[in-house]
């Protein structure tokens, strides 16, 4: 939900972040609109968690990058839009020239979103197209109440592509994360506490 009417921009969430009232709230732009984030629930910690772990692993043994939890990224040429994936893979090169602290502006080469019952499928698919169209290869969609993952990539300016991968699919980190495969029952096991 918006919260105010005004255009934001990146510099004014990273102000509103050294603003006491506002510094532990999170929040993402679209078109200069301020959306405010709020707190997960246990699945969705749960599996930004599991991914969060198995693909820095992944990352960290062969020295792809970075994975990040959260962080804000931006496009280098529109500082109205500024997305924060649940998980987020940024290669080398992407990185570079990067500042060490702050959001990023550059798209991470794998976003991947978490659908909550605070938000829709619609929502998120939004944010996917916004993750491609500014440069990301690949978006990861993972739908925790259908126990699958829609991947997402461009098909052209105005759709994308998407694959839903079910609970007994695996995975590909394709060209983005060479030689990575997840089995999506490790995100869902058989067991509904695990």
């Amino acid at each position: 939900m918006a919260i105010q009417q005004q255009l934001h921009t990146v510099d004014s969430v990273q102000h509103l972040a050294r603003t006491p009232e506002f510094n532990r709230r999170r929040f993402y732009l679209i078109d200069g609109e301020l959306f405010e984030m709020s707190p997960v629930q246990r699945v969705h910690s749960r599996l930004a968690s599991r991914i969060d772990r198995i693909i820095g692993m992944h990352v960290e043994e062969r020295d792809l990058g970075e994975v990040h939890v959260e962080l804000g990224f931006y496009p280098a040429d529109d500082r109205s839009t500024l997305l924060a994936p649940d998980v987020a893979f940024v290669s080398h090169a992407r990185l570079s020239g990067q500042p060490e602290d702050g959001f990023l502006s550059t798209m991470p080469d794998l976003a991947i979103e978490i659908v909550s019952p605070s938000n829709s499928l619609r929502q998120i698919r939004r944010k996917a197209q916004i993750y491609l169209e500014y440069g990301a290869s690949l978006v990861w969609i993972v739908r925790p109440a259908e126990k699958g993952v829609d991947v997402c990539r461009a098909a052209d300016s105005s759709r994308l592509d998407i694959e839903f991968v079910a609970r007994d699919g695996l995975l590909s980190g394709e060209d983005v994360l060479p030689g990575f495969e997840l089995e999506l029952t490790q995100l869902f096991p058989e067991s509904a506490g695990s």
